[in-house]
């Protein structure tokens, strides 16, 4: 009999309980008989088991409070089942706190609950290399579970997708490192949820239209699906339905996109999808018109508040909602109260910056994109919707107030640019740059040198052509990203290969060697980088390095492979390509006089004529005038001929001169005598009485004492 009750119970323990609540009923049972007093009863394991069974119910704050109950020795049997319990009901800071203990634990499970929590946090990067870590030993680890290879190819999807939202890798997560993408490959087609999440790296690398087949294909797996229910199939429905929306509204087709978006019942959904699938519908009602704004606002406002916890939205949606809601709200000339939100915002997020300041977390770094939307948002509300000097007027003393605000910078150096002040535009990144390089956090260094800010910035060096600037400019960025005590994976991809792209040109050893540490990080992270390869075959030329330089060279494609489809003989015979430039305006009388064409001597003539400038011949006044009216005749002007002599002298005294006939003839000869050879008149001043000043007049003739005026005056008295 002892031996029949043994063989029972190993068949018990080996077989498995579908019903979790009758599990829950029998664990109870047990814990009751071990308080009883019963010996063969282990209570740990019964409490354990009361736990696994409420997570299967969905009843985690339950499971929470049985594992607080049962003391450390049962907290310390279920990390793996509390830290899920506490990623489910939304406490991802205690999940993920209780979940850094992976890093010493070899419990696959917990790893996986890490992963989760990692990828809710949005901290990608530490999520990557855990499914990665994972996926390198799926197939020798003993505690693999069935199918594993299958999730973690969807989870890893999932990862890919956000990374390549942020702007940070478009690439797949596979053994360990990140492989080129292949999203939608055969295997992704298998399966509804790998479908899925290949079509959201589609979309967010760009390919909408692989991502509205991946997709489709998603939405017929699911709806075939026989091991799903009814309703389980309406909830997974649900978001392959909102991103086929958008992937068709994106490709153009609104008409299709408004018939599946009546197909999804907001009123049913909830938490996330219920807010995006909203969203979506007061976007595709107002796409086709341009409609009261007034009214698109009291639409949005019916949108349910954003969720929180293991449901929230990620920072990307959120950032896209807000700035749609501030958008409609400056439509509608509500300018004061988005400039107060906005600057409550960005004190907000520079504090959560200051007391949460995690390695590779950029969710409130000032450089992210959530703050600097704020405050662009925010300048546009100070400058009223105006553009030009009337913005800049309104926004520069906003900037005096913040001037560690990334994105009024960012709008007030637009505006320079668009004004054409590129030097001022420049000064104000200068100013920002010094101001974070004296500020001792992390996260101040970190955001002045951001790729956008120092590319930027690289720009405008380049437009004035201050070359050592970039280069210097390049080379501290590089040196930042590249300290110590940072991971290889926080240097930005971007920015390694445009540094040391840069720097190999330069003859200074210093930057010759921040070239070749650019290059070496590149080729360690990924050593399938054609660039990176490329760049460190360059870097190592004037190395002794020569036979790691020539394997690397070997690992590059043939020079002849590239060219052999070239013919450089027809290349040869077809000459040079030139541009064509746009020829300077020609004057229409200068190519009259010229025959039709303009010499460059005529257009440098026509310069020294117009500046007045004293190289080359200079002509008389009269001769240029003959030039001008033979320019407006026949072009019969001759520079050589000779000039007439009497050309300065009045022409009533010139030799050719012959005084007009007729009455009028004769009163111009008066005149003409009297200016030649005539009595000139004098002029006196006479003192104004009150010394008021003085005024010239005419002075009387003085002829002699009997002249005839005189005598005729006297004669008058008589």
């Amino acid at each position: 009999m002892a031996a029949a009750i043994n063989a029972l119970n190993s068949l018990l323990r080996g077989s498995s309980i579908d019903d979790h609540e009758e599990a829950l009923k029998l664990a109870n049972a047990a814990i009751a008989t071990a308080k009883a007093g019963s010996a063969s009863v282990d209570q740990l394991t019964a409490l354990h088991a009361k736990v696994v069974a409420l997570l299967k119910l969905d009843r985690f704050d339950d499971a929470l409070r049985t594992v607080a109950g049962g003391g450390d020795a049962l907290a310390a049997r279920c990390v793996v089942e509390r830290a899920y319990a506490l990623y489910k009901t939304g406490d991802l800071d205690a999940a993920a706190k209780l979940s850094s203990t992976c890093s010493t634990d070899n419990s696959r499970a917990l790893k996986h609950v890490a992963a989760q929590i990692a990828y809710r946090t949005e901290n990608f990067d530490y999520a990557a290399t855990l499914y990665g870590g994972l996926a390198s030993d799926v197939d020798t680890a003993e505690s693999a579970a069935v199918n594993e290879g299958t999730d973690l190819r969807i989870n890893s999807l999932a990862v890919s997708s956000q990374r390549a939202f942020q702007g940070r890798c478009a690439t797949v997560v596979s053994a360990g490192q990140d492989a080129s993408l292949d999203a939608g490959r055969r295997e992704d087609l298998d399966s509804f949820e790998m479908a899925y999440n290949a079509g959201c790296l589609a979309v967010s690398c760009g390919d909408v239209s692989r991502a509205s087949i991946l997709l489709r294909r998603a939405q017929q797996l699911c709806e075939g699906s026989d091991e799903l229910s009814d309703e389980d199939k309406q909830a997974e429905l649900l978001p392959i339905l909102i991103q086929q929306v958008y992937t068709l509204t994106r490709l153009g087709r609104h008409d299709d996109a408004a018939v599946l978006q009546k197909a999804i019942d907001a009123s049913e959904t909830q938490g996330s999808a219920k807010v995006v699938a909203s969203a979506n519908s007061v976007v595709l009602q107002n796409s086709k018109t341009s409609n009261n704004p007034y009214a698109i606002q009291r639409q949005l406002e019916d949108i349910p508040a954003l969720p929180s916890g293991s449901d929230c939205l990620f920072s990307h949606q959120a950032r896209i909602l807000r700035r749609n809601q501030y958008a409609i709200e400056l439509q509608c000339f509500k300018f004061k109260g988005v400039l107060n939100r906005t600057a409550k915002q960005v004190k907000l997020q520079s504090s959560r910056n200051d007391n949460n300041n995690k390695e590779n977390n950029h969710t409130f770094s000032a450089t992210s994109p959530a703050t600097v939307d704020l405050g662009v948002c925010g300048a546009a509300a100070k400058a009223e919707l105006q553009t030009g000097k009337d913005a800049l007027r309104r926004i520069l003393p906003l900037l005096e107030h913040r001037p560690d605000d990334v994105g009024l910078l960012l709008t007030v150096v637009q505006l320079y640019l668009q004004a054409r002040n590129a030097d001022a535009a420049l000064s104000l990144i200068e100013a920002y740059f010094s101001r974070s390089e004296q500020s001792a956090t992390a996260s101040a260094a970190d955001a002045r040198f951001a790729p956008g800010l120092v590319a930027l910035a690289v720009s405008l060096y380049k437009l004035q052509g201050r070359q050592n600037a970039v280069r210097n400019e390049l080379a501290k960025a590089l040196a930042h990203w590249q300290q110590a005590s940072k991971s290889p994976s926080a240097a930005p991809v971007s920015l390694l290969r445009a540094a040391g792209s840069e720097l190999l040109r330069s003859q200074d050893s210093s930057h010759q060697a921040a070239a070749t540490a650019a290059f070496e990080s590149l080729h360690a992270s990924n050593p399938t980088d054609k660039i990176a390869v490329a760049g460190l075959v360059a870097s190592l030329a004037a190395s002794s390095q020569t036979d790691r330089q020539q394997r690397l060279a070997n690992a590059l494609t043939p020079v002849d492979q590239l060219v052999k489809d070239i013919d450089v003989t027809s290349l040869l015979l077809g000459g040079v390509a030139v541009l064509a430039v746009a020829a300077p305006a020609k004057s229409k009388k200068r190519l009259a006089a010229a025959g039709g064409e303009e010499t460059a001597a005529d257009s440098q003539a026509a310069k020294r004529l117009k500046t007045g400038s004293t190289a080359g011949p200079k002509l008389s006044r009269q001769a240029r005038k003959l030039q001008a009216n033979s320019d407006k005749n026949d072009g019969s002007f001759d520079p050589n001929k000779k000039m007439d002599a009497e050309r300065w002298l009045p022409v009533r005294d010139r030799s050719s001169y012959r005084p007009p006939k007729g009455k009028k003839g004769r009163s111009r000869r008066g005149e003409a005598a009297t200016m030649q050879g005539g009595v000139v008149k004098e002029e006196e001043m006479l003192a104004l009485a009150g010394g008021a000043g003085s005024v010239r007049v005419e002075k009387a003739p003085q002829g002699p004492s009997g002249s005839g005026a005189a005598k005729k005056r006297k004669k008058a008295k008589k």
